[in-house]
């Protein structure tokens, strides 16, 4: 976090539900002004997010420099936003998944290179359990997951020499709507609950609180890191 600024800058994509919301509630409750980007944003969303929310396509170059025109020096960039789809298959199903979840982690940072380089930020980019596993119904969503992974170790390398840290977070299971079907689903969420070694799936605010600490002067010599949160299931 940047000591250039009294209010530091936050600018979450997919900042208006699920793991985006925590993220930015948390970091509001720090002191950070928050810019929320997205589809949707929840009703019962906090004032202050709600109120800092611009709706845009992130996948979309023009509505994502327009939703972020009147921002200054930004001291953290977190891109929550994705999207996950039943026809992954479908080679042209394929690329929207990546346009949103790769790509357009790309194209927000490119946007916002030279603030977070005036604010001496960082970038926290959502990788998954997924960048790791092959998924038989999901394969968009894995492949751009583990794309995010390489780009964020490219950032890291590439914007350094700016000022700029960039690390990754890997969640596991966690109780958002996202996972709604799977939680659905009584014995697979037993199959899932059972392996997972500290007993439990993981909340929004879990992945939150380990992306306040990425973002924070504690982690000042961080970067390129890929951070797993997700109880030990990938590793049991």
């Amino acid at each position: 976090m940047s000591t250039s600024s009294p209010t530091p800058v936050a600018v979450v994509t997919g900042g208006g539900t699920g793991i985006g919301r925590a993220v930015g509630e948390l970091l509001h409750t720090r002191g950070w002004t928050v810019r929320a980007v997205g589809l949707d944003v929840d009703t019962d969303a906090p004032s202050a997010l709600a109120e800092g929310f611009r709706h845009c396509d992130v996948s979309d170059g023009d509505a994502l420099r327009d939703a972020l025109a009147d921002l200054g020096p930004v001291s953290a960039l977190v891109t929550c936003a994705a999207v996950l789809r039943d026809d992954e298959w479908v080679p042209e199903s394929f690329d929207r998944v990546l346009g949103i979840n790769a790509t357009g982690v790309l194209a927000v940072a490119e946007i916002l290179r030279s603030r977070l380089a005036e604010a001496r930020g960082s970038i926290v980019n959502f990788a998954s359990m997924w960048s790791f596993f092959g998924s038989p119904n999901a394969p968009a969503y894995a492949a751009s997951k583990g794309a995010v992974v390489a780009l964020t170790r490219s950032q890291a390398v590439a914007y350094a020499a700016e000022g700029i840290r960039a690390n990754a977070i890997a969640p596991g299971w966690i109780a958002t709507p996202m996972s709604r079907r799977a939680r659905d689903d009584e014995d697979r969420y037993a199959r899932i609950t059972e392996r997972i070694p500290l007993g439990r799936w993981g909340a929004a605010e879990d992945v939150a609180r380990s992306i306040g600490f990425l973002v924070s002067d504690d982690a000042a010599y961080v970067t390129g890191a890929v951070l797993t949160v997700d109880g030990g299931y990938s590793i049991a």
